[in-house]
């Protein structure tokens, strides 16, 4: 079975409650679980949340939700609790909560990778990064070897490393058995330092495979990035409504 996992945390650091935060007339969370159910390589896909609110805010949407710990450190760690009580999970994708513009391909593309024997973990970048997000520490910025692992994520790049850089967009798949490695591993000191948990499994050799998807991404950090995307969604609907007329 391939699972996607939407881990979905109330108290967010950086904008708390934005999961909660209204956008075209319904939770920024409800966007980003329809999104993900338009993929048709996903067999389930569940609501990891953490909150008795959460779950009421979202109680008219028909979602599959799994009350999870408020404690842990990250969002994998949340989607492993979630695989534990699924035996027959052998494909895990981890969808961020923050991405309402996700297209689902991208998360078929990811199913993909795990066709090649070896992938054990594998995650997605775009080409699209523009000046702006270089100089911006919320786009993670990803570097890749020559067989599209990767061996370098960053929030902040020096001049001579930007030829070879990608845009990171914060989605993972896992093996069933890596996910549980990856899980029991300590966050390493990269992890905390950069807030980047895909360093955990850089820093303990867990090899990350990327998909290059040629895509923009808009995820939502900052009330700024809200405004920005409720902005595309007005002009996605105007656009429909202009065609049907």
């Amino acid at each position: 079975m391939i699972v996607g996992v939407i881990p979905a945390r109330l108290g967010s650091i950086r904008f708390p409650r934005k999961i909660l935060v209204p956008l075209a007339g319904k939770p920024l969370i409800a966007h980003v679980v329809e999104q993900t159910m338009k993929s048709e390589k996903l067999d389930k896909v569940i609501l990891a949340i953490d909150s008795e609110e959460t779950k009421e805010a979202l109680a008219e949407f028909d979602f599959e939700m799994v009350m999870t710990s408020p404690d842990h450190s990250s969002g994998t760690d949340r989607v492993g609790e979630v695989i534990q009580g699924i035996e027959d999970a052998e494909i895990v994708i981890n969808i961020q909560g923050d991405g309402p513009l996700l297209d689902p391909k991208v998360i078929d593309g990811m199913v993909d990778t795990f066709n090649d024997s070896k992938v054990m973990m594998s995650t997605v970048v775009t080409r699209k990064l523009t000046v702006s997000d270089l100089l911006n520490p919320n786009v993670v910025k990803a570097i890749l070897d020559e067989e599209l692992n990767a061996i370098e994520f960053k929030r902040n790049i020096f001049d001579l490393e930007i030829g070879g850089v990608y845009r990171h967009i914060g989605m993972y798949g896992f093996r069933r058995n890596a996910l549980f490695q990856f899980t029991l591993l300590k966050p390493s000191e990269r992890e905390i330092e950069r807030s980047l948990e895909q360093m955990r499994a850089l820093d303990n050799g867990l090899s990350i495979r990327a998909l290059i998807a040629n895509c923009d991404h808009w995820a939502v950090d900052t009330k700024e990035d809200l405004e920005k995307v409720a902005k595309m969604m007005d002009d996605t609907e105007s656009e429909t409504i202009e065609q049907d007329a």
